[in-house]
Order: C-alpha cells, then structure tokens, then sequence
C-alpha cells in the first residue's frame, strides 16, 4: 500500500510539528594547533619595571704568542666595559563579555560560557604570545596613544646572519649598546643553501655558542628534510622498519628532526607561528621569556547585564648574547633547498 506524501515529513527537522530530536553531539571538536615551540624551549623569568635590561660581554681574542721578556715593566692590559642592553615590555590581552543567559542556558559541549570563553582566549593569548616573540618588530617604548613594544627574535639577530639581497641587520638604538630600535629588513627571497647554512654553524660555534634547536616555519622545515634526503645532502636515506611482528605494517621514516653537524646535534624544530621568511639557528640557554605579570584572569566591574573579563600577559624577550644564535633570513618556503 503506497504510502501518504507527507508520511515522511515527522522526520524532517525542517518541518512545522516534527517530533524527531535532533542528533547534535555533545562535543566541540578544534584543531587550532596550540603548540608553542619557542616559549617551551627557552628559559622564563621576571621583569620589576617597564624595561628590562642585563649587560653582555667578551673576552679578548686567545693570542698564541704572548710571551714577555723576563723582568718587562708592567704596562696594564687594556680593559673593556660591558655593554648594556634591554628590552621594553608589552601588553597582550584578551577581553571576554559574556551575557547572564548565555552563562545560565543549558549549552552542548561546555557547562558555563564564562569557563569555556576563558580557557580559549587563554589558548588564543598563547598562541599570540609565541607568534610575537618570534615577529620582525623593533623595540618601542610606547606613551600615551602609542602602546609598548618588545623587539622579537629576528630584531636581535645581528652578529651570525645570512639575507638576500636588499635586506639589512637590525640595529641597537647605540652603536653596540641599548634597545633593538631598528628591526631586520626583510631582503629577495632565496631558496635554503646547506652551504651558507653550514657556515652560520661554524661562525656560531667559533664565537662560542652551542646552538642545539634549528627552528623553521612547517615548509621550510619539509624543504629542509626532502634535500636531507636527496642526492646532493647524501646524509639521510629513508627508512623502514616492519617491526617485530610485521603483521603489524611497515612505518617509513621520511623527515629529518635531527641534525648532526660539524659542530653538534640540533633538533629541526616546525614551529606554525614563526614567518618562513626566517630559519633559526638557536642556543636557548642565551634566550628567556620575563614576566612582569604572567598570564591573569583580571575581573571588570558589572556595567550591564553581562560578566566581562580581561585576560592579559605583561613580558618581553630577554636576548641574553645573540651572538650565540643565528638566522638564514629571506627563505622562499617554495623553493627546493639546495647545496
């Protein structure tokens, strides 16, 4: 017996009178990476002013022929000062409104809005947090329509450099000493050079850093690891391992997060965050995160029918001698790494 046209339409959500509750799970499903490379590998510490400031210094140069003449009057050897240098602090925040029934009605995947809008932004000021410290930005001190800033990574990166053409060094607000007033200018991109790479190694180690982390943006890290692998690097060949039961697959090892050089063992570390433009070469024992107020949840005074919350993180980039670091500037993440 055929059935009625409309013997179907109880079922249908989008029908007047439906009586079918709707499949609607209770989860929240996000994918937003949180991962934060940069702020997990290097050291934490405290600011107590709106600056931050430490000295940094040198020995002279090893001589291997400094011998005196026995009974030679004493002269003084020439003595240097320390250079003074710093970094001003900035503000990130988050701000959060939301209504009383929004926080009172029966939600899927979370119990109170309030809680859920929080823990996000404080995943968001995270993520904002690591993007920053890796930015091209010059040092600002900021006033009163100007916010403060602190210089990220690539405007310290002075000392062991390559750039494409056009691009230029950032500069200290004094000739060796002060704030990064002047960030890198960003020159013609050019592919990964193993050569050049492998130079910035050996003037790091030279200098005295111990560089241990090469940190790159997700596609250059992938051109990095398709050269190791290709017949100009002839360092890495792929792998593969059907295990101890090999009714269980073959895994096949195809990327490169480990490099041994000339002058030690780094990990090739992707970091979403960071610009391609720029392949780090860091010693991190020389590189610190410093806190006037780590992250807080601040409390707004009711001015509606709604609770509002400030979430915000006071810090800056401690770069502590970056001569113990360096940068390959300017890559193009398109291009095949070459020799």
């Amino acid at each position: 017996m055929p059935q009625p046209a409309n013997a179907f339409d109880r079922y249908d959500l989008a029908t007047a009178g439906d009586t079918v509750r709707e499949d609607f799970t209770d989860m929240i499903y996000d994918i937003s990476p949180t991962e934060t490379p940069f702020i997990n590998n290097c050291g934490r510490g405290t600011a107590s002013a709106t600056s931050k400031e430490w000295q940094i210094d040198a020995l002279a140069d090893a001589v291997d022929n400094g011998f005196h003449i026995d009974g030679d009057d004493f002269a003084g050897d020439a003595l240097d000062d320390p250079e003074r240098i710093g970094n001003y602090l900035g503000i990130l925040r988050k701000d959060i409104v939301v209504t009383r029934r929004a926080n009172k009605v029966n939600t899927a995947g979370f119990r109170k809005a309030l809680a859920f809008q929080i823990a996000k932004k404080g995943k968001e000021l995270k993520r904002d947090m690591e993007a920053t410290l890796l930015a091209n930005n010059a040092a600002l001190a900021g006033d009163s329509t100007t916010p403060p800033q602190f210089a990220g990574v690539p405007a310290w990166l002075k000392t062991n450099t390559s750039r494409g053409g056009t691009g230029a060094d950032p500069a200290l607000s004094n000739t060796t000493y002060g704030f990064p007033t002047t960030a890198a200018t960003d020159g013609t991109d050019r592919a990964l050079d193993e050569s050049i790479i492998s130079g910035l190694y050996e003037d790091i180690y030279i200098a005295g850093g111990n560089p241990k982390v090469l940190m790159a943006g997700p596609r250059a890290k992938a051109k990095f690891s398709r050269y190791m692998f290709g017949s100009d690097a002839r360092v890495a060949t792929p792998y593969q391992d059907h295990g101890a039961n090999k009714k269980n697959g073959l895994t096949v090892v195809g990327a490169v997060d480990v490099y041994v050089g000339d002058y030690g063992v780094y990990e090739l570390v992707p970091n979403r965050f960071q610009r391609e433009d720029d392949f780090f070469i860091l010693d991190m024992d020389y590189w610190s995160v410093d806190y006037l107020d780590g992250m807080i949840t601040q409390e707004i005074a009711k001015s509606g029918d709604s609770e509002k919350r400030m979430l915000l993180v006071d810090f800056t980039l401690c770069s502590k001698n970056e001569a113990a670091s360096g940068v390959f500037a300017d890559v193009d993440e398109t291009l095949d790494m070459v020799a």
